[in-house]
C-alpha cells in the first residue's frame, strides 16, 4: 500500500520538518515583535509602525500568548496598538481640513449632575463649569471642529453617516476606542484615538492636553 511505502514516510517527515521550522520561525519572529513593542513603549516612540502592524495582524495569537507568560496584560497590547493606529493614521489626518473632522467625546466625562439634555444629535453642553466638557470645547470648535458628547456608538454611526466626516477623534475607553478605531477602518474614515485616564461610567477623566495635541495637527499656528 502507498501508505506504507518510503516514498510516504519520506513526505510525512519532510512536512514534519517543515511544519516545526514553520513554528520556529513564527515564534522567533513573535519574540522579535515584542521587542521591538518593547522598546517603542519604553522609548515613547513607535518604531517600524508598519512591520509591527503586518506582525500583529499575522501572529496576533502567537504574541498574546508570549506576552501573557512573559506578564503582559491584554490592555498593554490595546494600547499600544491604539498608538500604532495613531502612528499610522498621522500623516493623513494631518492633511484632512479641520472642517471635514469631527471629535466625538463620551458623555460619561460630564458630572453627575449635568443639566444639559439629550437631542437627535448628542447631549448638548450648557457650559454650566460642572464638568471640563464646557470650558474646553469652545475652543475646538473656534478651531472649526463638530464636536459630538455622545451617549453610545449608535450615535457616533449616524452623525458619520450624516456628516460624513473625513477625520474623527475618538475620546472613551479602550475598548470602545479600539472599536471606534475598527469602525473608522471599515467606513474609509481616518480615526485618531485618546483614551481616558479613568475608566467607569461615571465623571471620568480625560488628559485634555492629549487631545488637543492631536487636534491641532495640520493647523497653522497651532503651537
Amino acid at each position: 500500500m502507498f501508505l506504507d511505502s518510503p516514498l510516504w514516510t519520506q513526505a510525512m517527515f519532510l512536512i514534519g520538518e517543515v511544519t516545526v521550522f514553520l513554528i520556529l520561525g513564527m515564534f522567533v519572529a513573535s519574540l522579535a515583535l515584542i521587542f521591538i513593542m518593547t522598546l517603542s513603549i519604553q522609548r515613547g516612540k513607535v518604531y517600524f509602525p508598519r512591520l509591527i502592524n503586518s506582525g500583529m495582524v499575522f501572529l496576533e495569537g502567537m504574541v498574546r500568548g508570549i506576552c501573557k507568560f512573559f506578564g503582559f496584560e491584554d490592555q498593554d497590547l490595546i494600547k499600544f496598538s491604539i498608538r500604532l493606529h495613531n502612528t499610522m493614521s498621522l500623516k493623513q489626518f494631518e492633511e484632512i481640513p479641520v472642517e471635514k473632522r469631527a471629535i466625538y467625546l463620551p458623555q460619561c466625562l460630564r458630572s453627575a449632575e449635568c443639566p444639559a439634555h439629550l437631542t437627535p444629535e448628542g447631549l448638548v453642553c450648557r457650559r454650566c463649569g460642572r464638568c471640563d466638557i464646557g470650558r474646553e470645547i469652545d475652543s475646538y470648535e473656534a478651531m472649526g471642529y463638530r464636536i459630538f458628547i455622545a451617549p453610545g456608538s449608535t450615535l457616533i454611526k449616524r452623525m458619520m453617516k450624516k456628516y460624513r466626516p473625513e477625520a474623527i477623534i475618538g475620546v472613551g475607553c479602550l475598548m470602545e476606542i479600539k472599536e471606534g478605531l475598527d469602525l473608522c477602518d471599515r467606513a474609509g474614515v481616518v480615526g485618531m484615538g485618546v483614551v481616558t485616564l479613568k475608566d467607569g461610567c461615571v465623571e471620568t477623566l480625560l488628559d485634555w492636553h492629549e487631545l488637543r495635541d492631536i487636534a491641532v495637527i495640520g493647523l497653522p499656528d497651532s503651537r
